[in-house]
Parts: C-alpha cells; sequence; structure tokens
C-alpha cells in the first residue's frame, strides 16, 4: 500500500511568498508539529480518544463479519438510517469501493445495493421506501447518543414499514449501533430483540467510519473488511512516527496549518479526480469543519477558528468552479485526490476523422487525460499564485481507502492539536439539535422552544 504526499506546490519557490510556505517556516514551526504529536498520542493513551486503535479491535470485526455471513443471501437491499458520522463513513466505502450507484452492477441478493436514509425530506424518504421490497431489505439504525431526532423520526417510519409486511419477523431484519447500556435506541433494541453493535464511548461520529458505524454496512454488503482495516492499521504505525518525513499525516497537518494561518487560506478545496473518491470528500467535509470549527481554544480564549472545507470533483468541476479559484478572492488552499493506478485505463479508439479536435486524443486513455487534467489545474493554479498539494493513492481498493480514511483522521486531531482546540466536541451542533427538540415538543427542551420563539419575534 501506498500513499504519498506531494506539498510542492505548497512552497514559496512555487507560489512565492504572500501564498507559498518558506522552508524557514516549517523549519521554525516543526517542534509545535511534534509537540502537537506528543499531545495526542497522550489524549489517545489515555484513552480519551479511540479512534486510532479501531483498526486493532479484531474482535468486533470478526463479530460483524460473523454476523453478515449469517444473514447474507436474505435482503438485496442495505437500509441505512442514520445521519452525518453515521452516514457518510459507509457512504465513502460504498462509493470508493463499489463506484457511485448509477455504474454499481446490477443489485441482487448476492450483491445489496446500499440505500441511505440521511435526512428527513419526506418526498425523498417516500420515494426511497417505494424502491424497496421490505422482505428484501435489512435495516441497520446508526446513532450513538440513541436520540438524533432525524435518525429517530426515519427509523420509526422505517420499522413500521417493515412491520406491516413482517410483524415480529421484522425485529430479525434489524440491527442497532449505538452506545450499548444508554440511550432509548439500545432500551428499544434491548426491547425488541435486534441485533446490537456498540460505538465506543471515545470514538466520535465523524471519526467512527472503522467501527462498527462503517464496518457493519460495509460488510452487510460485501466490502472485505479485514482489507479496509489492514489498511489503516498500517497507516497508524506511521502516524505515529515523531518525523516529517515519515509521517504523512503530521506533515500535511503542519503544511496546511501553515498555509491557513500564516498565509490566510481560511478555505480548503478537497479536489479527487475520480468519481469513486467523491463519497470520502463528502465525509472529509463534515470531518474537517465539525472538528476545527470551533469558538473558543482548550483554555478558554474565544477565538471563533475554522476552515471552512470545500468539495470539488476533477476533472468536472474545471468547469464549473476553476474559474473562481483561479481569478477570485486567493482565500484558498487546494488538496488534490489522485489515484496513480486505475482500474482500467479507458483507451481511446483511433478514430481518423479529419478534425483536429478529435484526431489528436485517438489512441490515447482516459486515465492519461485525467492525470493531465489534474496536473494542468494546478500548474495554473501556482501561475495565479494558489497554493495545492496532492494525495496520490496507489490504487483504490480496500486497503488504500482504510488506509486514507485513517490518515485524513489523524491529520484532522493533528490539526486540532497544532490549534490548541478541543477536535472532538460539537456544541455548535449540539445547541441546533436542542432547538429542535425543543420545537418538536421533546420534554425536558422547553426553554429552547421559547428561546427560539424570541429568535422568530425578531424576524421581520
Amino acid at each position: 500500500m501506498q500513499i504519498r504526499f506531494d506539498d510542492s506546490s505548497l512552497r514559496s519557490e512555487v507560489v512565492g511568498e504572500a501564498n507559498g510556505i518558506t522552508s524557514k517556516e516549517i523549519r521554525e514551526h516543526t517542534a509545535q508539529a511534534i509537540e502537537a504529536l506528543k499531545g495526542f498520542k497522550k489524549i489517545s493513551e489515555d484513552g480519551l480518544q479511540g479512534f486510532p486503535h479501531l483498526p486493532f479491535q479484531t474482535k468486533t470485526a470478526n463479530e460483524i463479519l460473523k454476523f453478515a455471513q449469517s444473514v447474507r443471501g436474505t435482503f438485496d437491499t442495505v437500509c441505512l438510517v442514520g445521519i452525518g458520522g453515521s452516514a457518510l463513513g459507509a457512504w465513502a466505502l460504498d462509493c470508493g469501493l463499489r463506484g457511485p450507484h448509477p455504474v454499481q452492477p446490477a443489485f441482487s441478493t448476492r450483491n445489496p445495493r446500499l440505500v441511505i436514509l440521511d435526512n428527513v425530506d419526506p418526498s425523498f424518504t417516500a420515494a426511497a421506501l417505494a424502491s424497496m421490497d421490505p422482505k428484501k431489505t435489512f435495516t441497520v439504525v446508526i446513532a450513538k447518543s440513541g436520540s438524533t431526532a432525524e435518525t429517530v423520526a426515519t427509523f420509526l417510519i422505517v420499522r413500521d414499514w417493515m412491520m406491516k409486511k413482517l410483524g415480529r419477523k421484522a425485529a430479525r431484519r434489524i440491527a442497532a449501533v449505538t452506545t450499548i447500556g444508554s440511550g432509548d435506541l439500545h432500551k428499544l433494541a434491548e426491547r425488541e430483540g435486534y441485533t446490537e453493535f456498540g460505538i465506543p464511548k471515545n470514538v466520535g461520529g465523524r471519526f467512527s467510519v472503522l467501527s462498527p458505524v462503517g464496518m457493519l454496512p460495509a460488510a452487510l454488503v460485501g466490502l472485505d473488511i479485514r482489507k479496509i482495516l489492514k489498511g489503516a492499521a498500517a497507516i497508524t504505525h506511521e502516524c505515529w512516527q515523531p518525523d516529517l518525513k515519515k509521517n504523512t499525516a503530521l506533515r500535511a497537518a503542519l503544511m496546511h496549518y501553515l498555509a491557513w494561518t500564516l498565509k490566510n487560506k481560511p478555505i480548503q478545496v478537497a479536489f479527487p479526480y475520480s468519481n469513486y473518491l467523491w463519497g470520502t470528500a463528502f465525509w472529509f467535509r463534515q470531518l474537517w469543519a465539525e472538528s476545527l470549527g470551533k469558538a473558543r481554544t482548550r483554555d478558554g480564549v474565544e477565538v471563533h477558528v475554522g476552515q471552512t472545507p470545500v468539495a470539488a470533483l476533477g476533472a468536472t468541476d474545471q468547469h464549473s468552479q476553476v474559474q473562481l479559484y483561479i481569478e477570485g478572492p486567493n482565500d484558498k488552499v487546494f488538496t488534490f485526490w489522485t489515484v496513480e493506478k486505475f482500474s482500467g485505463n479507458g483507451r481511446i479508439p483511433k478514430a481518423k476523422l479529419g478534425l483536429e479536435a478529435f484526431d489528436y486524443l485517438g489512441g490515447q486513455t482516459l486515465a492519461k487525460l485525467i492525470d493531465a487534467e489534474q496536473r494542468s489545474t494546478a500548474a495554473a493554479l501556482a501561475e495565479a499564485g494558489r497554493p495545492s498539494c496532492t494525495f496520490t493513492l496507489g490504487k483504490l481498493d480496500a486497503e488504500h481507502l482504510g488506509g486514507f480514511l485513517q490518515l485524513m483522521e489523524f491529520e484532522t486531531a493533528l490539526m486540532g492539536e497544532l490549534l490548541n482546540i478541543n477536535a472532538f466536541d460539537q456544541e455548535g451542533v449540539e445547541l441546533g439539535k436542542r432547538f429542535t427538540y425543543g420545537l418538536m415538543g421533546r420534554a425536558g427542551f422547553e426553554s429552547y422552544r421559547e428561546r427560539l420563539k424570541e429568535f422568530e419575534k425578531k424576524r421581520p
């Protein structure tokens, strides 16, 4: 497995000192990066954050595989009910290893499709149910707290839909992923007899893709979770190395930190040049935004810090966003994600049509073209003084994707340490949840309903 990080187009030699990082700046902040690594390692060793340990929890993986094998062949659809970190990781894995839905093979009991209900749009939910057969559907409901309003509401609809066709047998076709021993989803799972898998208490939702949150739906649709975890384990060993040359996550965190804080780049564009990595870009968007957008440092200093993540797809978005990126505000750093070896080259036929725009492409490949597109975009950005860097995956398989997801989680955690913030809480999200509970009439949240009414009164 090989994942490379090229930061040369972040350097001042390429994009100028106003926008690029100098060797002196890297040297001056290297000690800070090493301290950030030490700080996060202590947090991990003290058991406060558990995502680094997930790839090594073979007992859990074996339990998931055993369960998935026991139910395989009884369904052609896995319906995942969850939101945010409870859904995006599974989508990243499914899209990354089987492709976006339009290009996946016809679904069957041997190749189940993954349907993710991660929003409460009533039209979308109704259409999703109409596309599935409850007698051939296995439902996975995921909520760490066990009380997320969107997930609970949608699951009540899915549960009723299944029970109308299957009666009490519906419970055999439902698995719950939640905090074992606490929360209302856990209580319901015990009461109705759902198979239950636990989310470690020290693993937050956006860092949970390698827990049962991502591994259970992955195993149910037939992905090789052992290889996913193997790749993540290999990267984890690398991520503890106190050497910028050996630790890709630490080097990437430092370079992004310097681009952000010294060169005033408050926006990061995640720019995959592979449709298969599109789901991962959306997963990363939550990881980066929710982890690093914070009001205060660990010391309580008000900072309102955060780098806004944007997802763009190459080469598609060269024709929709790159005009802004090259000639608009120079407030962005671009992170390309590329694949060295695609599953096929996409050979272009030699059709001699006597038309220049067609003939020069004949006999070449789409793999060569998409590589040229990415390199050309990086060069055009550099000429305009726009810094970029590139992650390159040797190929897109289970090991590489598992490793890349773990690498992104480490980079995010280390960025949090560099900023002296808690990358693992989410008070802003929680406040919105409380307002929703109050507005929907949940007991104990009446004060939030009143606060919301005061807000409504201020609106013209």
